[in-house]
């Protein structure tokens, strides 16, 4: 057996054991759309080898010979489905389908030039690489956000478009190919270039099985930090994701200010009109948080009818501003569920951070802000100034006196 009959029958192997991966993946997510993809073009990455395996058996092997690049360009175009679903890209189908029938017709075509012509083999190893490059374009052109592993992902894809593109030189450089498709294994050529296929098979194969896992882990950490009715960070999440924010604050010299807002009479929402308009406050009220915030800030549900917003580069005004300005506008909105005289109100204390505090410490003065409001008579906010001085906001203190 000669060394590129092994390497063959290697990737025959791998072929079957990244199929049997993916599908793996697919089947413990049936949401995985991309992972069946994957798998469907490692399928054909088998049988592709498998035909190439017994090219040497036919007499006449121009049909086995147009069937193996037709069954592995399709693999390729399956692979680029999988990054299109992946990605959130739009798949190419009618460009991709075309570009596959016209390359076959043309590979069946160019079976009557010289073996060794360059016209024939880059008939032959130049789709590979249009197919490579339409790959590294999905990727490129998706709207998420690229990180280290979707860069080298690019990275590979654009490498293993040249190394098809660059085949039919290294074939030339090393004696061509075979004299015909059966002698085919037999060449230098066929070790170099099936070795090369079974390095990258394995680098995107891996790339993508890891970018599958990194998906996965994302959502299940973002589902564990999550509030599940409002949507917000959760409260252990929200303390860890506002030190980083203080952290990066401080690092940049800019100040930070905190808001912790609690809904005024909750229980008594909850007495009167039942669970699900008191579900339909917090969610409202958490809409108002999300929308208002900036995508630097930090927001969460601390727990029952208390939320915190923490404000990397806005100081005690800035804050106060936005807690008025958030205090207005859930207190005019009419909430589904509830009489439509009937408005929801909430009590707010800010306070900015100090040299020298922490979190808890920051954390603690604005819930002593929010305890002056609620004292205050509700629908009203309260700042606290300093380490030790709680003071009034101007603004809702006529409208508060008069609520319970």
């Amino acid at each position: 057996m000669s060394g590129a009959n092994f390497i063959l029958l290697i990737n025959l192997s791998v072929a079957g054991l990244l199929a049997a991966s993916f599908m793996a993946v697919a089947f413990h997510d049936a949401g995985r759309v991309p992972a069946r993809w994957f798998a469907s073009g490692y399928v054909l990455g088998m049988a592709y080898s498998a035909i190439e395996f017994s090219i040497p058996a036919f007499t006449d092997a121009r049909l086995p010979v147009v069937t193996a690049f037709a069954v592995f360009l399709g693999a390729t175009i399956a692979f680029n489905a999988g990054l299109a679903r992946k990605y959130g890209v739009a798949p190419p189908w009618p460009a991709m389908l075309f570009f596959l029938l016209a390359a076959t017709i043309a590979v069946y075509l160019v079976q009557d030039l010289p073996r060794q012509s360059l016209a024939r083999m880059m008939a032959y190893q130049l789709p590979y690489a249009v197919m490579q490059f339409v790959g590294l374009a999905i990727v490129w052109s998706s709207r998420q956000r690229h990180g280290r592993l979707d860069r080298i992902l690019m990275a590979v894809l654009a490498a293993s478009g040249l190394q098809f593109a660059s085949k039919p030189f290294i074939a030339h450089a090393l004696g061509g190919w075979g004299a015909n498709p059966q002698a085919y294994l037999q060449s230098n050529y066929a070790l170099v270039s099936q070795s090369l296929g079974t390095v990258f098979a394995l680098a995107l194969a891996l790339l993508m099985l890891a970018i599958l896992v990194r998906d996965v882990l994302a959502e299940v950490t973002s589902k564990s930090e999550t509030d599940t009715l409002s949507g917000l960070l959760n409260r252990g999440a929200f303390t860890r994701q506002a030190e980083l924010a203080l952290l990066g604050a401080l690092r940049q010299g800019v100040p930070v200010a905190l808001v912790i807002a609690d809904l005024d009479h909750f229980k008594g929402i909850n007495d009167s009109f039942g669970h699900a308009s008191g579900d339909r406050v917090i969610e409202t009220f958490a809409g108002f948080l999300r929308e208002a915030a900036a995508g630097h800030h930090v927001a969460g549900r601390l727990g029952g009818e208390e939320f915190a917003i923490i404000l990397p580069g806005t100081n005690l005004a800035a804050g106060r501003l936005f807690a008025e300005g958030t205090r207005s506008a859930f207190g005019a909105l009419p909430i589904d569920g509830l009489p439509v005289d009937n408005r929801c109100t909430a009590s707010f204390g800010v306070a900015e951070l100090h040299p020298g505090e922490e979190i808890a410490d920051l954390m603690r003065r604005a819930d002593e802000a929010l305890y002056q409001a609620k004292n205050a008579g509700r629908d009203c906010v309260r700042i606290s100034a300093g380490p030790a001085d709680v003071q009034v906001s101007a603004g809702s203190e006529a409208s508060a006196s008069g609520r319970g």
